[in-house]
């Protein structure tokens, strides 16, 4: 059994333990999951998720993956965004993926780690990654896995909670993550370790601009970000050059 979240952090985790960490927090929540992203974003989420998936619109066809699928909400939108091209829901918590496996009957179920994805290279043609990134031990590492999978002219789109760089926002994200989030999320998930992570994860993770800077050193361009609602979450749209 993998050592809590919260031991492992104390100490300074492997990037091993980290992710065998945060899988079983994963593997916990994930009956409350749907749930809790709803009420906690006071259904914002729902927006932000498809906002995500349209800007996938003009990607070239082949097949879609949703990477860090999930309970698959975001797996249900690119399905219909792209409903005539194979579609893939990957994530490394099997728990998650089975949860929310009925949405959409036709998804390919691929349990895998983002740092190292079991497709060929140059394979996919559309790729999501929504509110999942931060949660990779090695960031960097999963963004090249992201450019190595996607084929010329495919387009890799993230959505995030970035670290804020505006003070209101900033203020915001602070109050929401070490009050409303632990609580909240411990209360309805009975986990509060688990949403007490959440929050963490958060507030340590890339700026926007970093993640920017990130996914173009990674052979990615052009690369473009827009914030949503006053920049709580961000997307970056990012293409592999032809």
């Amino acid at each position: 059994m993998s050592a809590p979240i919260a031991d492992v952090a104390a100490r300074g985790p492997s990037l091993d333990e980290h992710a065998d960490a945060v899988r079983d927090m994963f593997g916990r929540i994930a009956p409350t999951y749907d749930l809790l992203n709803r009420v906690l974003s006071g259904g914002f989420d729902v927006a932000w998720r498809q906002a995500a998936v349209n800007a996938l619109a003009d990607a070239p066809r082949g097949p879609s993956l949703d990477l860090c699928a999930g309970t698959l909400d975001l797996t249900v939108m690119l399905d219909r965004l792209r409903p005539y091209e194979r579609l893939i829901a990957s994530d490394f918590s099997e728990p998650m993926l089975r949860a929310g496996a009925s949405k959409v009957s036709r998804a390919e179920i691929v349990v895998a780690d983002a740092q190292a994805l079991p497709f060929e290279d140059a394979s996919i043609a559309a790729m999501v990654c929504g509110f999942g990134i931060r949660n990779v031990a090695d960031t960097e590492k999963a963004i090249r896995e992201a450019r190595r999978v996607l084929m010329p002219g495919g387009v890799f789109v993230t959505l995030e909670f970035f670290r804020p760089a505006r003070l209101p926002t900033r203020i915001f994200h602070r109050a929401f993550a070490t009050c409303l989030l632990p609580a909240v999320g411990g209360m309805l998930s009975g986990d509060r370790d688990a949403y007490a992570y959440l929050a963490q994860s958060m507030d340590g993770f890339l700026s926007r601009d970093e993640y920017v800077r990130a996914v173009k050193q990674a052979g990615f361009l052009p690369v473009t970000a827009k914030d949503l609602t006053l920049g709580v979450a961000s997307i970056v749209r990012a293409e592999v050059p032809l």
